[in-house]
This record gives C-alpha cells, sequence and structure tokens, in this order.
C-alpha cells in the first residue's frame, strides 16, 4: 500500500481528487496542516464523490507531527526542483509518495532534509508545473507499475463505469 502525503494542499478539488485516486489505487492519503480547506468542504466531497468512505485518510497538525506519529523510512518527494525524473526511483511497497502546496511546492527545508529522494516529472522548457492531482496520479501509478499492482484489478469489466 502507498501513502499519499499532501503537505499543505491548498485547493479542495485537487484533494479530492486526489482521494479519488487513493481510494481507486487502495493508498493511503496524508494531509498536513495548515489547508487551504475545510476536509468537510463541498468541494473536496463534491471531486472524491462516493469515494470518500473509501479512503484511508490521516490528517497531521505539521510536517514534524507527521514524521513523529509515522516510522518514514522510504520515502520520496516529487518536487519540479528535483535532479532526477521519477523514472529512475526504486519505488517499494509501503513507500511514502510527498508532495507540496499548489503555489508553492515543498518546502526548502524538506527538500534539503532528503536531498537524495526528490524526483520530479520531465516537462518542456517554460511550463512551470502540471496540476497537484495530475502529478499525483502520474507518480502514484509508477510507483504501482513497479510493484506489480499489488492488490488490483488487471481487467476490466462490462460493470466499470
Amino acid at each position: 500500500m502507498l501513502n499519499i502525503v499532501l503537505v499543505e494542499p491548498e485547493i479542495p478539488s485537487n484533494t479530492g481528487n486526489i482521494a479519488r485516486t487513493c481510494a481507486a489505487t487502495g493508498s493511503r492519503l496524508h494531509l498536513i496542516r495548515p489547508l487551504g480547506f475545510d476536509i468537510s468542504d463541498r468541494a473536496v466531497k463534491r471531486a472524491g464523490l462516493d469515494y470518500w468512505p473509501m479512503v484511508d485518510l490521516h490528517v497531521y497538525d505539521g510536517v514534524e507531527d507527521f514524521f513523529h506519529r509515522n516510522d518514514v523510512t522510504d520515502l520520496w518527494l516529487a518536487t519540479t526542483k528535483a535532479p532526477r525524473p521519477y523514472t529512475s526511483a526504486a519505488f517499494r511497497d509501503g513507500c511514502w509518495l510527498l508532495f507540496g502546496k499548489e503555489t508553492a511546492g515543498l518546502p526548502e527545508g524538506l527538500r534539503s532534509r532528503f536531498p537524495d529522494r526528490c524526483i520530479r516529472l520531465p516537462m518542456r522548457a517554460g511550463a512551470r508545473s502540471l496540476n497537484l492531482a495530475n502529478s499525483v496520479a502520474a507518480i502514484t501509478y509508477e510507483a504501482l507499475r513497479q510493484t506489480g499492482f499489488p492488490g488490483l484489478q488487471e481487467t476490466g469489466s462490462e460493470n466499470d463505469g
């Protein structure tokens, strides 16, 4: 099971879409305060729709609270400032994928604390970044691909939407 960590997310619909990705993949969702919204906001619920009951959600009062409450040994930090692409990471089941807030990314203190664990999505010159929910989905599915999609259905069915 992957651990998706959002550090100070600001946009409720992004978090709702990420919650839906977590529900569909069986990943845990960790939110680190301050949040730019109340997690009971309609925008969060609307984006996640009926998936919210399937989300294993954990909320923390800050980065240090997060590290204090979890044994985080295998982590990857997604940042546009990373020197290497996400495809060079060796993801393992149970790893932690950290993503920063929409307007500023991950704090410098976190990036400098784990410089060899920073990865990025390659983009054209001049493109600032992808939407947070898209970045989470791309890296989550690469991690799942590398670990053999544990516990996930590998074929579709006539009843899938």
